[in-house]
């Protein structure tokens, strides 16, 4: 027979083991909620967490954390709702796009599911990088769409990037008008799953691409003036996404004489690219295309005429084109420079 000592600690541990829940809105879904409550169960507090879907408030009060409903935003009580008269929660000041669900709950976990999903330290300076850059890239265009807020009002930039249209698809979940026969719950469980998937590929794409690619901008911005004294040529060791890097590295450095080409292997051929830096990253106008005389033409032709050994192509806008060996690249390139 049990004492009492031994059923007040078993009654305890059974409190303290409680599932922990999360409440949303039932009903039709949207894509901020979806992965908003995929991150909050990512996180160490409620990977194990139940979700209720109501909108009754007597329910609601009794969840450990609501989102998207319920009128509130109050962080220290888990409350994140963005809907009420008066929110106006931004990521940040280098932003102007209210937050959703989404944000509020990245703004507040992001940094926690960064460092775990990439086996980081909170502290790494690395995680912030990727927080912003996350946001920027991801969740900000999840928090316009669900705000009504135009990607191009009047402006020729964009107010935010979207590269997913996730928001869109997360909605194509949601029943038709005609149908009724549809169990709501499960489609918003697909939903979750297709929001939160597509934020961890890109997170791993980020922390494992993009990032460890910085370093070679770095090193190749660092160097550049062993490459050609004029410091216009770049040449990496790799191929690798580099033109945003490049663009935030001469804001840092506070680069004036800019960059002009930038030479990259093509393939494990000991072929080289060089190709144009564009006027910004998703530009295709060039700082100085390869010369007119070049563009369109390959090969012997091309050789002949920049009387370069080696050349294979420059396309016809002028901003890539190939030599055999990166010797030759750098020719061409350091030819263009007096074109």
């Amino acid at each position: 027979m049990l004492s009492l000592s031994h059923t007040f600690v078993r009654a305890f541990r059974t409190i303290h083991t409680m599932t922990k829940t999360i409440g949303t809105h039932n009903g039709t879904f949207h894509c901020d909620e979806a992965l908003g409550l995929y991150l909050m169960k990512l996180t160490e507090g409620f990977k194990d967490a139940k979700i209720i879907r109501t909108r009754d408030e007597s329910r609601l009060a009794e969840c450990d954390a609501v989102i998207d409903v319920g009128g509130e935003y109050i962080p220290e009580k888990l409350r994140f709702d963005h809907h009420q008269r008066g929110f106006g929660e931004f990521f940040s000041s280098d932003f102007k796009t209210k937050l959703s669900s989404a944000g509020l709950i990245y703004k507040h976990f992001g940094k926690e599911i960064i460092a775990d999903q990439l086996s980081l330290s909170k502290d790494d300076s690395n995680v912030e990088i990727l927080y912003q850059k996350m946001y920027k890239d991801f969740v900000e265009a999840l928090d316009a769409i669900d705000n009504g807020i135009s990607q191009y009002p009047q402006d020729i930039e964009p107010k935010y990037e979207d590269r997913t249209d996730l928001a869109a698809r997360v909605g194509r979940l949601n029943p038709w008008w005609n149908q009724t026969d549809v169990d709501l719950d499960s489609r918003f469980e697909q939903a979750m799953e297709l929001a939160g998937s597509e934020f961890i590929e890109r997170l791993r794409f980020l922390g494992l691409a993009w990032l460890p690619a910085r370093d070679l901008v770095v090193k190749a911005v660092d160097t550049r003036q062993e490459v050609h004294e004029s410091g216009q040529i770049l040449i990496f060791d790799s191929p690798c996404p580099w033109k945003e890097h490049l663009f935030e590295i001469e804001k840092e450095k506070n680069i004036e004489n800019k960059p002009l080409y930038v030479l990259f292997p093509d393939g494990l051929s000991g072929a080289y690219r060089i190709q144009a830096v564009p006027s910004s990253p998703n530009s295709f106008e060039s700082r100085r295309a390869l010369p007119e005389a070049w563009r369109g033409y390959r090969d012997s032709e091309l050789s002949e005429k920049s009387q370069i050994q080696g050349c294979v192509f420059v396309h016809h806008s002028g901003f890539i084109g190939g030599n055999q060996t990166k010797d030759g690249a750098l020719m061409m390139a350091i030819k263009a420079l007096d074109m």
